[in-house]
């Protein structure tokens, strides 16, 4: 299995990792066109107390991620994130957002837990203009980095920084697709988490 190259870009924010990775996915348009025809459905949360502001995302069953070269591509750019740590996922997902969609920020897991979160944008084209971006925020509450929408970008970050997606503006007529695989530290005991 080949390693993924060096990030493009790296941050720390409250001593919390955060990798950008360009150029793994040559082949996102093929991505993009199969989401085109998925279904999705308004199901996630980001928060207990945003419930009623639901938004829209399509489960992935891990079986079905394990075997296809997105997911080995995934795995190539988180040992060059952290190559001291084994990890695996517990959950996969498809979210999709357009312009007027209300996306609240949140954290992927507790603090202290080591989770990671692997993003990957799913567009063939995006213009600065279009907003879209994911910011991260630290512990006083500021944008500490903010990442716009690549095609085939991927961001690796410690599950626990809270963070937002944006939805896109108004002159954006394309959905923005980010695909979301969850990964945990490989316990030495007890199966891999079902949900979150």
């Amino acid at each position: 299995m080949e390693a993924a190259p060096a990030p493009t870009r790296q941050w720390t924010i409250d001593g919390r990792r955060i990798a950008l990775f360009d150029g793994l996915l040559p082949n996102v348009g093929d991505f993009v066109r199969g989401l085109d025809a998925a279904s999705f459905s308004r199901t996630e949360v980001a928060r207990p107390e945003t419930a009623e502001h639901r938004h829209w995302a399509s489960p992935i069953r891990i079986e079905a991620l394990l075997p296809q070269p997105l997911y080995a591509t995934t795995m190539g750019a988180l040992r060059q994130f952290d190559p001291a740590t084994t990890y695996q996922p517990y959950r996969a997902y498809t979210n999709v957002a357009g312009f007027g969609d209300m996306l609240f920020t949140h954290v992927d897991c507790l603090p202290g837990q080591g989770d990671l979160t692997a993003l990957w944008y799913m567009c063939d084209r995006w213009d600065v203009e279009w907003g879209g971006e994911t910011v991260f925020l630290d512990a006083d509450g500021e944008i500490a980095a903010s990442i716009l929408p690549r095609p085939g970008r991927l961001v690796i970050f410690d599950g626990a920084l809270r963070h937002a997606g944006r939805p896109p503006a108004r002159i954006c007529y394309v959905p923005r697709y980010t695909l979301a695989i969850k990964f945990e530290p490989v316990a030495m005991q007890g199966p891999p988490r079902t949900t979150r």
